[in-house]
């Protein structure tokens, strides 16, 4: 079978309408998609096309489509043509699409959503995010389906699609899809994912620096691989339970430990909020918990072999060459990274990329990690799948726009992974922070978790549960959009927490997030939870 080479897609599919872009009869467009689409696109089988109607309450079924993971049903906003595809991408691979293009009100933007972990799940909130902001929304599996790395063993095709290909198939069949609808090629193409979906789209601009002219990537795992060696390490210093001298219970990690960190590190940003501002200047001591000797098993201190696992968690992380593995875990994450990483055992993806992709042997032992299987699985960095190039100039060139975050309560990626890319693409292109600004802009957002939740004000519209208004301030994604289209830069993008976490009591606190290298002080601590007590300095 011949496979599409991807920019032979261009101009395949053409439709015509009373009014380019404008849709005179939007359900019988859809309608005729089918049909189109079956006749049109190479390697494309197209399972089904549906119309519906703002507020279905779409059910997802697992007969068609196994990439719906554990979604059981989305809500729709607006009307809306509905086209879930399988495209080859190999002779033993393949990627699960799903278009969703308003019926009316399109703006002319195309949107491509990320996934995350090692999944292989459909966004469907990204997707009903984007196209009730009017775009063309399209979203993959990206070449397997569920939530674990387990089809990756034997098969490197799909390796292939899990690390950039798959996402690119989507994006082009997606614009044709979007075209063929409209009768009109879209205006500008978006991006917007978070954590592996932030990868993505780093890699994206890395590699295929055409397909979108603005991308939106949060708490990216970049350095992949490196990111996976690290993930793996936690379990080997603490086990998973107490049999192991140097364990340490969630409750010690949520108690005294995170009380600690908070005392050490809470005032540096000039009120003490139950926020770390910038992890960057906490440089915790676990021990200042160090048990006296005659405690016994108590816990409200931490044993000496407690005490050095917790110092290596806060420690940047080596190899066997001496050269930097990954960033130390920030300071501030420990209650959610406690049952991410501490306690929990294994980590899943660690131990399915190294049983399934580095390896190839399920029997391999999680237990038995070290720093030799980092090496090994970072020398082998599978269709680049480290994501780590710092050369981004043909994004530059070509007019991207690149908006990165990353949560600084961060319980699965450390937050200072990110200030280590954004500074490896400064000194690779050889360019300061203020001619990055031109393309390439990065903010630290305080009391965020990964990718959402936290203590802070991490409501920054990066997706539909954390969507607090389409004003771009408060919006990352028009906020892109205002960029791209008006040329208005962001300086500071502006989180919100509400009360509870509940928007029907109110708004508990507001803050403009700094853009790197700035980093927020707070100047009137009586108000600190109002924008204007903060400044970047």
């Amino acid at each position: 079978m011949h496979f599409l080479k991807p920019l032979a897609l261009a101009g395949l599919l053409k439709v015509s309408h009373a009014e380019s872009g404008i849709l005179t009869d939007p359900s019988g467009a859809c309608s005729s998609l089918f049909t189109t689409l079956s006749n049109t696109l190479p390697n494309t089988t197209v399972n089904f096309v549906e119309y519906l109607p703002a507020g279905t309450n779409i059910t997802f079924s697992q007969d068609y489509n196994l990439s719906t993971c554990n979604s059981v049903s989305q809500v729709i906003t607006v009307d809306l043509c509905r086209v879930a595809m399988e495209v080859k991408t190999s002779e033993r691979s393949a990627i699960t699409l799903e278009a969703w293009l308003p019926g009316k009100g399109w703006t002319g933007r195309f949107l491509s959503a990320g996934n995350g972990g090692l999944n292989g799940c459909i966004q469907y909130t990204s997707l009903a995010y984007a196209s009730g902001l009017g775009f063309a929304a399209v979203g993959a599996n990206n070449g397997h389906n569920g939530t674990r790395g387990i089809a990756f063993g034997n098969n490197s095709d799909i390796v292939h699609d899990f690390a950039d290909r798959g996402m690119h198939t989507g994006v082009l069949i997606g614009k044709q899809v979007t075209e063929t609808y409209y009768g009109s090629a879209h205006k500008k193409s978006y991006y917007l994912g978070c954590s592996t979906g932030g990868r993505q789209g780093f890699k994206a601009v890395q590699t295929y620096p055409e397909d979108f002219d603005g991308v939106v990537a949060g708490a990216p795992a970049l350095n992949f691989l490196n990111l996976t060696s690290w993930s793996a390490l936690f379990y080997t210093l603490f086990g998973s339970n107490s049999s192991n001298p140097s364990f340490v219970s969630v409750q010690q990690w949520s108690g005294i430990i995170h009380a600690e960190v908070l005392r050490q590190c809470d005032g540096i940003d000039g009120v003490v909020d139950g926020i770390v501002e910038d992890p960057e200047m906490c440089r915790f001591r676990p021990e200042a918990l160090l048990c006296a000797p005659n405690a016994g098993n108590s816990t409200d201190c931490l044993r000496k072999e407690q005490v050095a696992a917790v110092r290596t968690v806060f420690t940047d992380y080596y190899g066997v060459d001496g050269k930097l593995i990954y960033p130390r875990m920030q300071p501030g994450s420990e209650v959610v990274a406690s049952r991410v990483y501490y306690t929990s055992g294994a980590f899943a993806y660690s131990a399915d990329w190294f049983r399934y992709v580095v390896y190839n042997d399920t029997t391999w032992d999680p237990a038995t990690y070290t720093i030799d299987d980092a090496k090994i699985a970072n020398d082998q960095n599978p269709f680049n799948i480290a994501t780590w190039n710092g050369d981004i100039s043909a994004f530059q060139k070509s007019g991207g726009k690149l908006l990165h975050y990353h949560g600084q309560m961060d319980a699965v990626i450390t937050s200072e992974n990110s200030p280590v890319y954004y500074n490896h693409v400064s000194r690779t292109m050889g360019l300061n922070s203020s001619q990055l600004d031109d393309f390439y802009r990065f903010f630290r957002v305080s009391g965020m978790g990964h990718c959402s939740g936290g203590d802070g004000a991490f409501m920054i519209g990066n997706q539909l549960e954390t969507n607090a208004g389409t004003d771009p301030q408060n919006n990352v994604l028009m906020r892109m959009v205002d960029w791209v289209e008006n040329g208005n830069a962001p300086e500071t993008i502006t989180g919100v927490k509400y009360v509870d976490n509940d928007k029907t009591k109110g708004v508990d606190i507001t803050r403009n997030h700094c853009k790197y290298p700035k980093r927020n002080t707070c100047v009137d601590p009586a108000n600190y939870k109002k924008p204007e007590a903060w400044t970047c300095v």
